[in-house]
């Protein structure tokens, strides 16, 4: 890069970073510096801003979009990125970056933390005797030593708990749908189901993205079957426990404690539920410090200053959560989303762990380096099933970790399409699963062409629902009229089978998500083999 400071890219600090930060830049930036809480200030530097770096208090929406037109690069020093408009910055060509590991071993240290402060009550007998009583009788605890601790969710962060509570000879069960046997067996793990886990468990940690299918995942019917002597712990994400039961149950005596650093609201609210908990004996709250370790923030300093450097560089940038970016073809580029999209899919439809993905470029993409295909369909299949954001560095690890592996293949030949992109794999417990895609007509619309050899076409959209079940007459009028009668319209629809009488695939495309207890009614009606709900993420 030209070192003459008039010509050098800028790059906007609009919150305080750490000296590693600014020497991860290296001397070819203009490095500037705003207080990004002052949105005047703020729009104000980022109008010659090429890059801008910001923590948790400085928001980028697309006001602040607006004011930066040579912008290139939002760079979040975390994991977090609500403080971003993802959405608005695409639209806008910009890229988003953050560090998704950079907090993982502070994050898993204070699970750990919770853990011991609840079983050794910890902050209650300091409390007492900060206040200048000395009563050891009333603070007696337990061990951790032969207990049995529960991990909801075995992505990087939960097989760091497990490892460390491993240390301290506890026996460690765990609930992840798409962890492997072996790979359970290799933390020194059990693979149970919930039921199983939250009735084992005296202490039960959680450690799952935030999904519709995961908030509340921790409610009145899990506290119910919990020992009374249970505690549990929330370093994740604030939902994932519904905060009424919980209060519930800890009032109600149902469950011993609870250790939180993480709410639905933050702060919580003025007579929230939240704010209701904070007030209890049994529990033991922290501010959302699952991040806050020198540490952790001088690597999330590090990591992005590196991924800014690569983005102004036009290099690919592996912790991009928007795009790709780098030297990627305009030809291959369109299938990145695509690609993504379809990991989502595939991911929803498998019915077990799984154990290999082999990812099929067929047409003339194959004139192209397509190797970014590969990254883009691990993004999609763990985007909604680990905690941690997922990006294009840390996706293949993650199905290392898991034991999946994982293939690109390429030839030339595509029958009915220009070309067609398809993820086919195997699951843990002997099946298979294929789901295909391409991209149709001048405005390159991202279709879902095949599940299963099945052959549909339909154009993918944020709300599915797959069905499999014995083809029969008034099949389409039963589903139809009970997603009729809850108020679920159904946008678009295509039916494909074998023969007469064979198993019949129908994909719906609906204009709102459906409860759960709507799915299970429509499923048990059609009898069906398959019935999945498919909520497609933002990419």
């Amino acid at each position: 890069m030209p070192n003459n400071t008039a010509t050098k890219p800028v790059v906007l600090l609009a919150e305080v970073l750490s000296p590693a930060t600014i020497e991860a830049l290296g001397p070819d930036f203009d490095v500037r510096e705003v207080d990004g809480t002052d949105r005047e200030a703020l729009f104000a530097a980022l109008a010659d801003a090429d890059a801008v770096l910001v923590r948790s208090a400085t928001r980028i929406d697309a006001e602040a979009l607006a004011h930066a037109p040579k912008l290139k690069v939002v760079a979040r020093a975390g994991v977090g990125l609500d403080n971003v408009d993802i959405k608005a910055a695409t639209a806008a060509g910009v890229m988003v970056v953050n560090a998704p590991t950079s907090n993982i071993v502070s994050a898993a240290e204070l699970t750990v933390g919770h853990i011991l402060s609840l079983a050794r009550r910890i902050p209650a007998a300091h409390a007492s005797l900060s206040s200048g009583a000395w009563k050891r009788s009333s603070f007696t605890g337990a061990e951790l030593f032969e207990k049995t601790v529960g991990i909801i969710g075995l992505g990087r962060i939960g097989a760091l708990v497990a490892a460390r509570l491993n240390a301290f000879d506890m026996r460690v069960i765990a609930y992840d749908p798409y962890v492997t046997g072996a790979r359970a067996q290799q933390l020194g793990v059990q693979l149970v189901t919930l039921d199983e886990l939250v009735a084992e468990s005296d202490f039960v940690t959680i450690h799952m993205p935030k999904t519709p299918e995961t908030t509340g995942m921790i409610a009145a019917e899990q506290f119910a079957a919990m020992k009374p002597t249970a505690f549990v712990v929330n370093v994740a994400r604030g939902g994932l426990i519904d905060e009424g039961d919980l209060h519930e149950a800890l009032v109600a005596g149902e469950i011993a404690g609870a250790g939180l650093d993480v709410f639905t609201s933050e702060p919580p609210a003025e007579g929230s539920t939240a704010q209701a908990l904070l007030g209890l004996p049994n529990v033991v709250v922290t501010p959302h410090l699952g991040a806050s370790t020198d540490e952790a923030q001088e690597k999330a300093g590090v990591s992005v200053a590196r991924s800014v450097r690569l983005a102004l560089g036009g290099d690919l940038v592996p912790d991009a959560v928007n795009v790709a970016g780098g030297v990627i073809d305009p030809y291959v580029r369109p299938g990145i989303p695509l690609v993504e999209k379809l990991g989502q899919i595939f991911s929803a439809l498998a019915q077990a762990p799984i154990t290999s993905l082999d990812v099929e470029v067929h047409g003339e993409l194959n004139n192209y380096d397509v190797s970014v295909l590969r990254l883009a369909a691990l993004k999609g299949v763990f985007t909604n099933i680990v905690s941690e954001t997922v990006s294009y560095v840390n996706a293949p690890l993650l199905a290392e970790q898991r034991g999946i592996a994982v293939r690109l293949l390429q030839d030339e030949i595509s029958e009915e399409y220009r070309n067609v992109i398809t993820l086919r794999g195997a699951l843990s417990d002997g099946s298979q699963l294929a789901v295909s895609g391409t991209l149709t007509g001048p405005k390159q619309i991202e279709k879902l062409v095949s599940i299963n050899e099945h052959a549909i076409e339909l154009p993918i959209e944020k709300h599915h629902v797959v069905m499999l079940y014995t083809d029969r007459p008034g099949i389409v009028a039963v589903y139809g009229q009970k997603f009729g009668d809850a108020g679920i319209n159904i946008a678009g629809m295509q039916i494909a089978r074998q023969a007469a009488g064979a198993q019949a695939l129908s994909v719906l495309t609906l204009d709102s998500p459906v409860s759960d207890d709507l799915l299970e009614d429509v499923s048990a009606a059609i009898d069906a083999d398959l019935f999945r709900q498919i909520e497609i993420a933002e990419v």
